[in-house]
């Protein structure tokens, strides 16, 4: 079965995959921990709240919108759908519907303490993926889909806010090197990077006004470590990139002089 053309140049153009390459493993670190388990995944914690904050669960099912519009939205395609046309940031709260007590940003009400506001387009979808109990070939689709950044970013938060902490690392490290760019702020204004952001799920619980459910130390310990391992190595890995650059440019200029050559003995 062929690759989606733009998740297989995706692949191809991060320094994940090319590092993987060069020693010959592809992807195959990553993969082995999916294989055996199955196309259902462990949920983990709290079955009911998809362990978001109580205060944004509350506003998800008594919002108008989760409770009129996406009640009629049954299967994964449509959902996917409704993400694509819909969502333009990742924040929980839409832009100025709530009041935090004079604190903004990532730093305001982060415990969920004040008044409610206008829960997000994003969070209501987010959740609604949460009741279809999402497979592992869905989960990767949505991983890899090639048509928005936002349809991607919430499969991420999907697995941020369900899956068990010892996953994160197994599902996140093959997109770390991820250059597609995504505005995460209601109202824009925020753009980084699908990489950055998953570092950043990865070692900050806060996210604007709420927090992701904290990973247990031994695993962030471990998450951490990792981390650090794959910047010592990214020195190495640009040198190889660099290389292999020049000799391609060595060889296209190659390629050109033998054309020039036999054009001019024509």
């Amino acid at each position: 079965k062929l690759t989606n053309p733009k998740v297989f140049e995706r692949q191809i153009t991060s320094k994940t995959f090319y590092s993987k390459f060069l020693t010959g493993n592809g992807f195959q670190e990553e993969e082995e921990g999916f294989r055996p388990r199955g196309n259902n995944l462990k949920l983990w914690g709290n079955s009911v709240t998809m362990n978001i904050n109580p205060m944004i669960h509350t506003n998800i099912i008594q919002s108008p919108y989760f409770k009129t519009n996406l009640i009629e939205l049954k299967t994964y395609h449509e959902i996917i759908d409704e993400i694509y046309y819909k969502v333009t940031h990742l924040e929980p709260w839409e832009r100025n519907s709530r009041r935090v007590g004079g604190q903004t940003g990532m730093c305001g009400g982060v415990r969920g303490v004040g008044a409610g506001g206008i829960v997000s387009t994003a969070y209501c979808l987010l959740f609604k993926l949460f009741t279809l109990k999402l497979t592992r070939k869905q989960l990767k689709g949505l991983l890899e889909h090639p048509d928005s950044p936002y349809i991607r970013a919430l499969g991420f938060m999907y697995i941020r806010y369900c899956l068990p902490p010892e996953d994160l690392w197994m599902w996140f490290s093959p997109y770390l090197d991820d250059e597609e760019e995504i505005d995460v702020r209601a109202g824009g204004g925020c753009t980084m990077t699908i990489g950055a952001m998953l570092v950043q799920f990865l070692t900050k619980l806060d996210w604007f006004t709420t927090l992701f459910p904290r990973i247990p130390v031994p695993v962030q310990k471990k998450i951490e470590e990792k981390l650090r391992e794959r910047k010592r190595n990214q020195p190495v890995l640009e040198k190889e990139l660099s290389r292999d650059s020049r000799c391609s440019d060595r060889e296209d200029r190659s390629d050109s002089g033998e054309r020039h050559s036999r054009d001019r003995k024509k």
